[in-house]
């Protein structure tokens, strides 16, 4: 039973031994990706969001004529909305997770090399430790801000696009009296 339990950490102790590259490697992916969302805030800001708020004035303004209603404009912008919302609230809860497992992960090796007198295997192993949980600290830190503007955003955006929807039913009201 004795020799069981030994077995049973063993393979537990090399399982989690094997999942620190893959940790750091999605760790990796998602600075690549935070990155990623950050130009793409930028492109919303100026480009997007724009668009949207002008496609719902062409539809209020037109007569008919656009192949588009103001009513699928706001449930494309709530779509959009959604999907991006989602992936960024992604990386700020995953981030700071895959930091914690990139710490944990080689701290046992690491207090291994310690009883055995192996100094240069301790350092290693912190600074993997240290480094981890600053870069997840940072994807989690970076994303959550992109998130809060961007919740900012879409609040005002859709603001405008639902006061257009307004004016637009209110001036349809008014014609057919």
């Amino acid at each position: 039973m004795h020799t069981e339990y030994g077995m049973i950490l063993g393979l537990l102790h090399q399982f989690v031994g094997w999942l620190l590259y893959p940790v750091i490697l999605v760790l990796a992916l998602a600075v690549i990706g935070v990155l990623w969302e950050l130009g793409l805030a930028f492109a919303e800001r100026y480009y997007i969001l724009k668009a949207f708020i002008q496609a719902a004035h062409s539809t209020a303004t037109s007569t008919k004529t656009l192949k588009i209603s103001h009513t699928e404009i706001e449930q494309e912008f709530q779509s959009h909305a959604t999907k991006r919302l989602e992936r960024i609230d992604l990386f700020a809860r995953s981030g700071p997770i895959l930091g914690l497992m990139g710490t944990l992960i080689p701290l046992g090796p690491g207090l291994t090399a310690l009883g055995s007198g192996n100094i240069d295997i301790l350092a290693t192993a912190l600074t993997v430790a240290f480094d981890t949980t600053v870069v997840g600290l940072l994807v989690g830190l970076v994303a959550y801000t992109i998130g809060r503007i961007r919740r900012r955003w879409y609040d005002q955006t859709w603001q405008k696009i639902t006061s257009v929807s307004s004016a637009n039913n209110l001036a349809e009201a008014s014609t057919q009296e």
